[in-house]
């Protein structure tokens, strides 16, 4: 794998778990607020948001690594109209700066709930469009029948839900654990936040995993019965990087799928929350791990018809 491409997937996984990863937090923090009361939502929620916006300027960042020439990437976004390269690099600095604009806000609970809801929507608004223009690109690539289809659209989405339900779970763990050596989260209410999200955030992991399991062989089939410019991006896949492929599957139903499932049934207490917070992170970095994998073969999977 040369730079170009490094690049290309650490920016695409960060910039997509750092979505999910904020609309997960959003749909959370309305619950919660209505289960325990806006202060006790904060405490664990305002926290979380510390990991979102890294994540998204660090992917930003190394995505640059990827053009020719850096110090001339603003020219990128002059095509709007007819590109959605343009429209992906203008959502992703939409999305970083509304969502910085609305961490800033929670943080200092500057103005009503009311106003800081409405900064939020819209900057979700924009990491969902920055998601549509990341698969877009590809998608709109005739010449590339491993791209060009429907699993293009169906891997970016659920990577983005899929990660950031599991970044938002270690987020939460990560913050409980330190507003408990602050003495601030012995609180009844707090241990019930945090078991009932890691439990909501293990069910959608399973049926994220599900749906993934039900698109990969139908995307499979597929590349089969496409012409052999897709029969050799299957090969690539299942022959090239056949152990690749493998220990990426793997690594997902271990991360999204067992763990998951363990963390469901052991959250439904909040005795144990050490084993709680172990199964957590752990099945955030298999699964990370396994996304990874996941978007280095995407684009390795790279065969084109003529000329792009």
């Amino acid at each position: 794998m040369n730079t170009s491409e490094l690049s290309l997937v650490i920016f695409t996984i960060a910039a997509q778990m750092s979505v999910g990863a904020f609309l997960v937090l959003g749909g959370v923090h309305f619950f919660a607020t209505r289960y325990a009361g806006i202060a006790e939502a904060d405490k664990l929620s305002d926290l979380a948001l510390l990991t979102i916006g890294p994540i998204l300027i660090s992917g930003l960042v190394v995505s640059f690594f990827h053009l020719g020439n850096p110090l001339n990437s603003w020219r990128a976004i002059t095509n709007i109209a007819t590109s959605w390269l343009s429209r992906e690099i203008l959502f992703g600095v939409l999305f970083a700066g509304f969502g910085f604009l609305f961490a800033l806000i929670q943080w200092r609970k500057i103005g009503s709930p009311r106003l800081r809801n409405v900064v939020a929507l819209v900057a979700a608004a924009f990491g969902v469009g920055l998601v549509i223009s990341m698969a877009m690109v590809y998608y709109t690539l005739p010449s590339v029948p491993a791209w060009n289809n429907w699993a293009t659209l169906a891997s970016f989405f659920s990577t983005t839900i899929l990660l950031g339900a599991l970044a938002i779970s270690a987020a939460f763990v990560a913050g409980y654990a330190y507003l408990q050596r602050r003495g601030e989260s012995e609180t009844e209410k707090q241990r019930e936040i945090l078991a009932i999200t890691l439990r909501w955030m293990a069910l959608i992991s399973i049926l994220v995993l599900g749906f993934q399991f039900i698109v990969l062989p139908l995307y499979m089939g597929y590349l089969a019965v496409s012409g052999p410019t897709a029969e050799k991006s299957a090969e690539i896949l299942v022959v090239e990087h056949g152990l690749l492929f493998a220990t990426r599957l793997l690594l997902i139903f271990l991360g999204a799928g067992v763990f998951s499932l363990f963390i469901y049934v052991v959250a439904r207490s909040t005795q144990n929350l050490r084993l709680m917070s172990t199964l957590t992170v752990v099945a955030f970095v298999l699964v990370l791990a396994g996304e990874l994998i996941g978007r280095y073969l995407f684009y390795a999977s790279f065969a084109r018809i003529g000329p792009l």
